[in-house]
């Protein structure tokens, strides 16, 4: 095996080419066995070299040479002149009352800067523009299928003024039908009597001729003409065709009247945007309040206090690393019921129905369950999986996040009741849509219908559609209040559809919309943030540590319309 090109070969002294490294001159970047280091140091006397064990290669600074004087090391730096300098240029009347610093130190300094710039560039910047061209790439795809919705609109828009159009041409001219056949039937039945008169005229010119012949002086004194009669001329009836009196349209007119397209005008700013009402009879707009507040603290008593799910306006749901299942009053604080899991393990999750019953997943029992009138049911069992976050969703169908045993996938199944309807776990190109592993991940369902996903190992809120197509993935937003990276716990949306999840490690809340977008954080003396939900007003429940006590804290952070 040839030592130069062998990778699996150890590596040898640059010089005699056999012996081990051992040694490494940093000043001419050489690897050298024991026995070859007082060679290569008279090979050039000019150098001072710097002779260190193999390990700590590349430790020795290299200082730059003085151009003034010729084998001197530059070890200080003048700041005034912004150069490097070496003793004896310090010492010249050049630098005299300059002030002067160890150049070690003014590279430490930089090299500090440098880092800093460099981690800003990496941690902030960078995937700050990550963000912004995924939002793009997002938003190309989904213009592809709004524009495909908008023309659609248009077409349809179209059509239904073309029935329109040819109902009310049909219409108008069914009575010109009506119209041109009774003026018709009216001059006909005139011109009957016309005619028939013209017979007894005729008549009458005959009976007339006979006499204008005769030599019976009788006849001719007993005649008598209708003459008269005939001369009253009938009343003339000739009905007029109505006109068609079209309205002339101009263009513009027509466009306003046919329908336009409008769109709203957005300069480009990193993580904000505003909401647009849903389809439908939208609900009524809510604006952020400047400064939440705290308006309730609920003490629980658990030791670990996971997950929150608000019954009503007055009474909530919570969890913990605890078999029972308490529910408080809001106002009061006080303990209203308590119910231990059938297992005797701790829930997962908990979550409310639309019937208002509490649903929880035991991931050791692998099991789903619902407790109606305090007697649990259990309503899903899986083999091969074991159940984590769940929801109830608008429809009344249970979404459950689910790890296959070993933890090698995770998925989200749509049950309604025992019955399983849908299955969420692939994006178009196959590749999964969540991470796998042990981690913490807990769901809800938007007011658009989205699935929103908090992903704890990945860092990341995945966002499906209705059919479980990928809509986006958010990754946080900086700078975080306390600059750590994204830790998504809870996952809740309120009546703006509004995406709200804590952030663990930062001990905040990020609101986004529905569309991915960075709206505002909530930061209020939250410490360990875990569980939140948020109740019919748009007040928002967060379970956090509070004096070493698990805690529930209301928080007001929307004005009410």
């Amino acid at each position: 095996m040839d030592p130069r090109t062998s990778a699996q070969d150890i590596m040898r002294c640059d010089l005699c080419e056999t012996a081990v490294v051992q040694m490494h001159c940093d000043t001419c970047l050489v690897n050298l066995c024991t026995a070859c280091v007082g060679k290569h140091m008279i090979s050039d006397e000019s150098k001072d070299h710097k002779v260190v064990k193999f390990q700590s290669r590349k430790s020795t600074p290299i200082y730059p040479g003085c151009k003034y004087h010729d084998k001197e090391r530059s070890e200080m730096y003048c700041n005034q002149c912004d150069i490097p300098a070496c003793v004896y240029c310090i010492t010249s009347d050049q630098h005299q009352g300059h002030k002067i610093l160890p150049l070690m130190q003014v590279c430490k300094e930089k090299k500090e800067k440098v880092i800093e710039e460099r981690n800003e560039l990496n941690e902030t910047i960078y995937p700050t523009f990550q963000d912004i061209a995924f939002d793009l790439q997002n938003r190309m795809s989904q213009l592809e299928t709004e524009y495909g919705d908008l023309s659609t609109a248009i077409t349809k828009h179209g059509e239904d003024w073309h029935r329109e159009i040819d109902k009310l041409v049909k219409k108008l001219k069914a009575e010109v039908d009506e119209m041109k056949n009774t003026q018709l039937q009216t001059l006909q039945k005139h011109l009957d009597e016309i005619n028939k008169t013209m017979s007894n005229i005729k008549d009458e010119i005959e009976s007339l001729e006979i006499v204008t012949v005769t030599n019976d002086m009788s006849k001719l004194l007993s005649v008598e003409s209708n003459l008269y009669t005939y001369r009253d001329l009938p009343k003339k009836n000739m009905p007029s065709v109505p006109k068609f009196i079209s309205e002339k349209i101009e263009v513009d007119d027509f466009s306003k009247l046919f329908g336009s397209l409008s769109s709203d005008k957005h300069g480009y700013s990193m993580k904000t945007t505003q909401k647009s009402p849903e389809a439908g009879s939208p609900p009524p707009v809510k604006q952020l309040l400047d400064e939440p507040e705290t308006v309730t603290t609920i003490d629980t008593g658990f030791g670990v206090l996971n997950n929150v799910a608000c019954l009503s306006d007055e009474e909530i749901w919570t969890s913990g690393h605890d078999s029972t299942m308490k529910l408080y009053s809001i106002n009061q604080g006080s303990l209203h019921k308590s119910i231990t899991t059938k297992s005797g393990n701790w829930p997962d999750d908990i979550a409310v129905t639309k019937s208002g019953d509490l649903v929880y997943t035991d991931t050791s029992d692998r099991t789903v369950n619902i407790v109606k009138n305090e007697k649990i049911k259990e309503v899903i069992r899986l083999q091969k999986w074991k159940p984590r976050g769940v929801c109830s969703t608008s429809s009344g169908d249970l979404l459950v996040i689910m790890d296959s045993d070993g933890y090698k996938q995770t998925k989200v199944v749509r049950y309604s009741g025992s019955t399983e309807k849908q299955t969420i776990q692939f994006d178009e190109k196959g590749q999964p849509l969540y991470s796998s592993g042990q981690y913490n991940r807990y769901i809800t369902e938007n007011g658009n219908l989205d699935i929103c996903l908090s992903d704890g190992k990945a860092n990341t809120v995945v966002v499906v559609n209705q059919a479980g197509k990928l809509r986006f993935r958010y990754t946080g937003h900086t700078p975080a209040p306390k600059n750590q990276p994204f830790n998504p716990r809870g996952i809740t949306t309120d009546s703006q559809s509004h995406i709200l999840t804590v952030d663990y490690i930062n001990d905040c809340v990020h609101i986004i919309d529905k569309d991915g977008q960075f709206v505002r954080y909530i930061d209020h003396g939250l410490y360990y943030p875990w569980g939140l939900c948020i109740d019919t007003n748009d007040n928002l429940f967060v379970a956090h540590t509070k004096n070493d006590t698990e805690v529930i804290i209301k928080i007001e952070y929307m004005h009410i319309k």
